[in-house]
């Protein structure tokens, strides 16, 4: 009952360039047509993610934290005050943008850019229900891990072009987390290919419609984060530390180096590299959906509102951490990521080996 409601490939298998071509009559115009049908499709994804950013940075994030530590949030502009989201934009963007003496002008221009785009990429092949899906290559998995990646340069730019000793910290130590956990987070990622026996996101999606058990006339879909549960868990630590959320937020750290590798960044560039920060855990958010949550399945509701569920639900429990959670010191990240996730994931990815080879 419940995979059958609201499964994605099973509910629309087109991409959504395909079916603004449809609509729009461009499928008739030949590459040109195709190419402008891709540009609108990605425009709506790429606007959809920006506006649920300005959502949850102004305003969402402290509305979750003052909940959780028991204070009162914004609460002024507007119903709830849902305002503030313009009066930050207004407010910030009109600062002005202050540059270091001594920055390295190219590589401190272009890191807010790196940051915010890598997310931005790795968006365009996640399957959000509702036709919502830019593109389905065979690699997507191993395209959204490399995307993603990507940030990693940006914020040591961002660190060694500011001319600043803690800046530098930020940018090492970012460095250093990404390379510790990105290893588990892909190692991890691995064993939902052996279940799935692809790399390509739909068909992930795909694989997770399968009844996994039925209890009382209710059909328990073949979720990964149900079939394997362990997995799910690395998962979601591994991707903590990737997004630099609590207790793993030691790249900025301000009460040890003031922001890390954006303590010089102002203005428009600020916004960016902010607005990198939440892309990249709304990213992180949309890939545990997708590889381990069913993506857009759910009952009764649109696949799209399922996703963004699931999604959301992500982020809540980034808050959370970063409300309850102390931050652990470099060296215990480190430690934790060497020594404790990568044994933990290698050794997850060979018993699915052994699992799955022995259920063939």
């Amino acid at each position: 009952m419940f995979g059958a409601v609201a499964a994605y490939p099973l509910q629309d298998t087109v991409l959504l360039p395909e079916r603004i071509g449809e609509l729009t009559g461009l499928n008739g115009f030949g590459l040109g047509g195709e190419l402008l049908a891709t540009f609108l499709a990605a425009f709506i994804i790429g606007n959809l993610m920006l506006a649920m950013t300005g959502v949850a940075g102004p305003w969402a994030k402290r509305k979750i934290t003052a909940a959780f530590t028991d204070r009162i949030a914004v609460n002024r502009l507007g119903p709830a005050g849902i305002f503030i989201i313009v009066a930050d934009a207004v407010r910030l963007l009109s600062k002005e943008l202050v540059v270091p003496e001594n920055a390295d002008r190219p590589a401190y221009d272009l890191a807010p850019i790196v940051v915010a785009a890598s997310a931005l990429l790795g968006f365009a092949v996640i399957p959000m229900g509702s036709g919502i899906h830019l593109a389905d290559p065979e690699v997507g998995l191993a395209y959204v891990f490399a995307v993603s990646g990507i940030a990693s340069l940006g914020l040591v730019m961002a660190g060694y072009a500011s001319a600043n000793k803690y800046s530098l910290i930020g940018g090492l130590r970012a460095v250093a987390q990404n390379i510790a956990y990105e290893i588990p987070l892909v190692v991890t990622g691995m064993s939902v290919v052996i279940f799935a026996g692809t790399l390509q996101m739909g068909e992930i999606v795909a694989a997770q419609h399968e009844t996994l058990i039925e209890i009382a006339g209710i059909s328990i879909p073949s979720w990964y984060a149900l079939v394997n549960p362990f997995a799910f868990v690395l998962f979601l630590v591994a991707n903590f530390a990737e997004v630099g959320r609590n207790p793993f937020d030691t790249p900025e750290a301000p009460t040890e180096i003031v922001a890390g590798y954006q303590t010089e960044y102002s203005s428009v560039y600020f916004v960016l590299i902010y607005l990198g920060e939440f892309l990249h855990i709304f990213l992180g958010g949309a890939i545990i959906a997708t590889i381990f949550l069913g993506g857009p399945a759910g009952p009764i509701l649109p696949g799209i509102v399922w996703f963004l569920i699931k999604i959301w639900a992500v982020f809540f429990a980034t808050q959370w951490l970063r409300s309850a959670v102390p931050r652990v010191r470099i060296d215990q990240l480190i430690e934790i990521g060497w020594k404790g996730l990568l044994v933990l994931s290698f050794a997850n990815l060979v018993l699915t080996a052994v699992i799955v080879g022995l259920l063939a």
